[in-house]
């Protein structure tokens, strides 16, 4: 999204302040909805809403060959496709660069967390195991798709239930499932990206905010219960940033992790108890 350097001068001039055109604090996040279980064929599926922003994730379950490197391993591929009914930025076609960093931002934060036991994803060592597809679709674009991507993808995930699979047929049936969950550990991880701003360091931008970010920085976190760690990062625009400003940004990702992660995932877990 492209806007005028006064709309930007704007911009820093308030964040300066310590002000937001929406009221909000620099650190504040939108209004936040999970719902999940939208979709009756995917093995897992939700909708995330932050402020106007809208993304779907649904999750799909295949048998296929392991990784030579992983034996007796499961897989996982993630996909993001950015609608052009969500932005005017977007247009059919292959993935551009933006959904492919997304996608693999995404990902990374999962498979690094262990927030997924992929062992138990075994069907025979070395022959067949359980492929996991994340599939993500943007429907409303007004900033922050990546954080809304993440957690889509995680809602969608401690929702799904492992599909039916005809051994003799070495078939997966279709829309049909079993009550066993995924192998999910208690590593869940949540993804914060932080902008740079002239002096000031926000969260969750809206589209014009992110317009006049130069720099960012995403930090998936995770917690085993006793501590939080820092499981995957990813820096993106051109500009610099300092040493300073990146153990700055360290220390906010890990307080809003513990300041949010309870809330966020008691809105999962209450979602799901409302389908069953």
């Amino acid at each position: 999204m492209e806007i005028s350097n006064l709309t930007k001068k704007r911009i820093k001039e308030h964040m300066d302040a310590g002000k937001r055109f929406d009221g909000r604090d620099l650190l504040d996040h939108r209004e936040l909805e999970i719902e999940t279980g939208i979709s009756i064929n995917a093995e897992g599926s939700a909708r995330v809403r932050l402020g106007n922003t809208e993304v779907v994730a649904g999750i799909k379950m295949g048998v296929s060959e392991p990784y030579t490197d992983h034996e007796g391993e499961g897989t996982m591929i993630t996909t993001l496709e950015l609608l052009p009914l969500s932005s005017e930025e977007f247009d059919y076609g292959p993935p551009k660069i933006d959904a492919i960093e997304i996608a693999r931002i995404v990902d990374r934060g999962i498979r690094e967390s262990g927030m997924i036991d992929f062992e138990k994803l075994c069907i025979k060592e070395g022959e067949k195991v359980w492929t996991i597809f994340i599939d993500i679709y943007t429907m409303n674009d007004d900033g922050n798709l990546l954080d809304a991507s993440a957690l889509a993808a995680i809602a969608a995930l401690m929702t799904a239930r492992m599909p039916k699979y005809d051994e003799e047929k070495e078939k997966v049936a279709f829309g049909e499932f079993t009550k066993d969950p995924l192998p999910i550990t208690k590593n869940i991880p949540l993804t914060f990206t932080f902008h740079k701003i002239g002096r000031s360091i926000i969260l969750d931008p809206r589209r014009e905010e992110e317009a006049a970010s130069e720099t960012r920085v995403s930090i998936a976190m995770s917690s085993d219960g006793k501590e939080v760690k820092v499981n995957a990062m990813q820096k993106g625009n051109e500009a610099a940033i300092t040493p300073e400003e990146m153990f700055k940004i360290i220390d906010l990702a890990e307080k809003k992790y513990k300041d949010s992660s309870k809330d966020v995932f008691e809105q999962i877990e209450k979602n799901l108890k409302g389908k069953k």
